[in-house]
């Protein structure tokens, strides 16, 4: 009796304890990850004729850090002139000892390292020998007519070719015969053969060189481009690496490629032979149609979209692959840009660790107040699509980071704020980047004088830049969002196919790199790119597949699989496109068949290649002919296959939700937003870049209780919700997170702005007094109307880049209102804020705002506002005054146009803290 008793006992006690534990789990405070340095920004560190020293690399390592950076990207080029007795050579041991120096002080101040496997741009060196160089085909064509001999040699033109070398002649007779007569040429270029009858032409092809050296090369990197399609010459590139690091790990924690540009390297001698193997067919029987400047010929198009896929097997095997196997040896990662390969960049991309996409230069946003001189900027739009073809390889990978060249040519030299940044920031955050890396800081001696020494392309993010005492708060807004946008997994819910062979596909041209400045050709008239737009403006959210990575994606109770570590999506989408493998075609009815979702915008109508082309179509009919309607509903066909389904509609949105994967409708607002899954819980990025301040209730697509964190402010709390709603106040030019969970939340409830009083203005005296800058530092001013400083009477402020301290008192009668809003308005550029001593925030970014009750006092109250200002005005009264700053070999220093710069006939730039400067009570 006593033993059941006890037991029952014991149960009961074991099962409170559960209870209760339960309880307690489904209650937390939400709240801010731990920043880790891979969450921080990190920059790209241009090491001017490696003219380094440990001395001041410790300096400014030490500014780095201060200032919020997490790593350093070394990227040695060209130097600066007056100091080549302090250049060091490249790999050279002094070298090496200065990046051991690098890694270890960085690794001390909490810092990482990554380096590019070279100098300047593209992969090259000394160690490239002509044999090993970039390749191009050479195609040299001869007329010979019947019974006649060829009386010049079939030899490469060029005198400046001279390490070419012939790979085959083809000769095309009037009625259509071909001969190879690579055979027939002799050892001094004669050609033992004649036709016997009409009029013959002949093609040579030579393996010649593009010639083309690194560019930006710092000493000790120069040399030929690298010949990225031939594995031994990429195998020699990296020997000389090895042996500058004995085999041995460095301690960088990845080695970076930038953008491929590796200028008319359209061949490798093995082509021939890979095109064969992999094609099927022998190219050299087709030169002619080759180098034809047929632009319309349909089995022209199909020819060269074979040379194509071959260049692009090419370069992600002996380049790519065999690039990150070497760096994994000295256990680093890869990183690398894809974009402007002649390949398919998703599969370019996943084969490393982080993909790297870029910005280059600056997108327009509707934000309210935001500066965009045209004069200023270049005219090119970075777009977000093509940003997704990074994130889409890292993700579908199972990769947790996305990184990016971020800021380049933002603006002109000398004119960009940090306030122009954020939204280009949160344009790639948007599209699946976490990981930005500046563009960039270039290493500069204490004892060179101001600006320093500058890298020939914007931006100056360095500790010379008049803003960067304000630095840590872009700093710590990139990193508070990428310590959430780095956590867990992308919750993208739509796998979108991309018919590169549609891309590839046309009879114009020979290689085809997909440039970032080139999407205007090979992205925006696809209708690819039209339905990815269409569908995030929809509030979709997806990732894009390449044929290679369907042939490996699996389906698991519905869901597909990418990866082991990566998201499961809903659906797979198949834009139009009318050009499709019959492998790519069989993977995907595969899926289907073991239980996916697919859906086809319209059916492929033919597949890509010239070999066996008529077979391959039977093929591929045969295919299609097995999908048979089980019912067709708003014009939506539904074939039944195995376990899944195939749909066919021209609505894919309609598609969409009869299969009930909605939409986020919380872009009808005009928030723009990108998901994460953490834990069980759903993180919502949402930012405002229209014009109009937001204050509504927004349904969200996932179940569980909102808390708002703001990642400019750090504030969190509980969102006010209405069933699945959410309320959010996004004003324009702001950012926020929701995280929803399933837990009951402990924090604060979100202090929301309701009901807004009179705001009043500080229109006290205000004392105004700089603190650091240049040339020199201006009097003390006192005044009674906030203008921009260069329009005060002291001379010296029109040429003043530098730091400017504005005081003034003003009296809160009654301190009533639950929250007090402090807007400066204006302010060029950035600004700095104490209330009665404790400081409140750096205001960096639109609308220059905080909430600043808990700093007020009822009665009199003092507020300390520090700002800084552009570059731009001292280094426009240098050019005036023709003082020489810019001394560098090379480019040496260009304007955003690529044209030499001078800022003489700049205007001054707005300065300082020109307001209104209101409090606002809210009650």
């Amino acid at each position: 009796m006593f033993t059941k008793r006890f037991f029952s006992l014991v149960f009961i006690g074991i099962s409170f304890y559960h209870i209760s534990n339960a309880q307690v789990q489904a209650k937390k405070a939400v709240t801010w990850p731990k920043v880790e340095s891979q969450m921080k920004p990190w920059t790209r560190w241009w090491w001017m004729g490696n003219a380094v020293d440990e001395k001041n690399l410790n300096i400014v390592l030490q500014k780095y850090a201060a200032a919020g950076l997490g790593g350093v990207e070394i990227t040695p080029i060209y130097g600066a002139v007056g100091y080549e007795k302090q250049y060091v050579s490249f790999l050279s041991p002094r070298w090496i000892d200065a990046l051991n120096y690098t890694v270890k002080r960085a690794n001390a101040l909490g810092m990482g390292v990554d380096m590019n496997t070279g100098t300047g741009w593209p992969f090259g060196g000394p160690q490239i020998k002509p044999e090993n160089a970039a390749t191009k085909l050479i195609i040299q064509d001869y007329k010979l007519n019947a019974g006649d001999k060829l009386t010049e040699a079939i030899k490469v033109k060029d005198a400046k070719q001279d390490f070419a070398k012939l790979q085959s002649v083809t000769a095309y007779g009037a009625n259509g015969e071909i001969e190879d007569l690579t055979a027939s040429v002799n050892q001094d270029g004669s050609l033992s053969w004649s036709p016997k009858s009409g009029i013959w032409q002949i093609y040579a092809a030579f393996a010649g060189k593009t010639r083309q050296m690194v560019k930006r090369a710092a000493p000790g990197g120069e040399g030929f481009t690298l010949d990225h399609l031939d594995k031994p010459s990429v195998d020699v590139y990296l020997k000389r690496f090895t042996d500058s690091f004995r085999n041995k790990p460095q301690g960088v924690r990845s080695f970076f490629n930038d953008s491929y540009e590796v200028y008319g390297a359209t061949w490798t001698p093995s082509f021939f032979t890979e095109f064969k193997k992999h094609r099927g067919y022998d190219l050299s029987k087709h030169l002619k149609d080759l180098v034809s400047k047929d632009s319309t010929d349909g089995n022209i198009a199909r020819l060269k979209s074979d040379y194509r896929e071959t260049m692009d097997e090419l370069l992600l095997n002996n380049f790519t692959n065999n690039w990150t196997n070497w760096a994994h040896g000295l256990k680093s990662l890869t990183k690398n840009q894809s974009h402007g390969s002649p390949g398919n960049l998703l599969d370019l991309y996943g084969a490393v660790d982080i993909p790297e996409t870029e910005t280059f230069g600056s997108s327009a946003f509707d934000i309210r107040g935001i500066r965009r001189d045209p004069a200023d900027i270049r005219n090119v739009d970075p777009d977000p699509m093509m940003s997704k073809f990074a994130s889409s390889a890292a993700h579908t990978g199972g990769k947790k980071l996305v990184s990016s060249e971020t800021f380049t040519w933002l603006t002109e030299h000398f004119k960009t704020s940090y306030s122009q940044c954020k939204p280009e920031a949160e344009q790639l955050f948007l599209s699946g980047v976490n990981h930005i890396f500046y563009h960039g800081t270039t290493n500069s001696p204490e004892n060179v004088p101001w600006p320093g020494w500058l890298f020939y392309a914007s931006v100056e993010m360095n500790p010379n830049n008049s803003l960067w005492p304000h630095a840590q708060g872009l700093n710590n807004y990139i990193a508070r969002c990428q310590s959430i946008l780095q956590a867990g997994t992308a919750d993208n819910e739509l796998l979108i196919y991309w018919p590169v062979y549609d891309v590839w596909n046309k009879a114009k041209g020979l290689d085809m790199a997909l440039k970032v400045h080139d999407v205007d050709e090979w992205l925006h008239p696809t209708a690819f790119y039209k339905l990815s737009k269409q569908l995030s403006k929809s509030g979709y959210s997806f990732d894009f597949a390449s044929d290679r990575l369907l042939a490996k994606t699996k389906v698991d109770n519905g869901s597909i699989l990418t990866a082991e570590n990566a998201s499961p999506y809903k659906v797979l989408i198949v834009p139009s496109c009318d050009l499709m493998s019959v492998e790519t075609l069989d993977n995907i009815l595969q899926l289907a068949n073991n239980g996916a979702t697919v859906i086809f915008q319209s059916l492929p109508h033919d597949v890509p290649g010239l070999n066996d082309l008529e077979a391959r179509r039977k093929k591929l009919k045969s295919l299609l002919s097995g999908l048979v309607n089980n019912s067709v509903q708003n014009e939506i066909a539904i074939h039944k296959i195995g376990k899944g389904k195939v749909i066919v509609a021209a609505d894919i949105q309609g598609a969409l939700s009869q299969n009930s994967i909605n939409r986020e409708t919380l872009t009808d607002s005009g928030l723009q937003f990108i998901r994460r899954k953490v834990n069980g819980d759903i993180y919502y990025y949402l930012v405002n870049h229209t014009a109009k301040d937001i204050d509504t209730q927004i349904p969200v697509n996932a179940d569980g209780k909102a808390v708002i964190l703001d990642p400019q402010s750090g504030l969190i709390g509980s969102a006010a919700m209405q069933g699945e709603k959410v309320r959010v106040q996004i004003k324009s030019g702001e950012a926020l997170f929701l995280n929803v969970s399933k837990a009951q939340s402990q924090n604060v409830a979100w202090q929301y702005l309701n009901k807004p009083d009179q705001p009043f203005v500080l229109n006290n005296p205000w004392l105004l007094h700089f603190t650091t800058g240049g040339p020199e530092l201006p009097a003390n001013q006192k005044i009674n109307q906030l203008v921009s400083w260069t329009e005060l009477k002291d001379p010296k402020l029109a040429a003043f880049s530098g730091t400017g301290v504005y005081t003034t008192q003003f009296n809160l009668k009654t301190k009533t209102a639950k929250e007090y809003i402090l807007n400066l308005h204006q302010v060029d550029e950035s600004a700095r804020v104490w209330i009665n001593g404790q400081e409140v925030g750096i205001l960096w970014s639109i609308p220059f705002e905080a909430r600043i009750g808990r700093y007020l006092k009822q009665g009199n109250n003092t507020i300390k506002i520090e700002v800084v200002n552009l570059m731009a005005n001292r280094i426009r009264d240098m050019d005036t005054k023709k003082i020489e700053w810019r001394k560098y070999h090379e480019i040496n220093f260009v304007n955003i146009n690529y044209k030499d710069f001078d800022a003489a006939n700049w205007s001054v730039m707005p300065s300082g803290l020109i307001g209104p400067v209101t409090i606002t009570p809210y009650f």
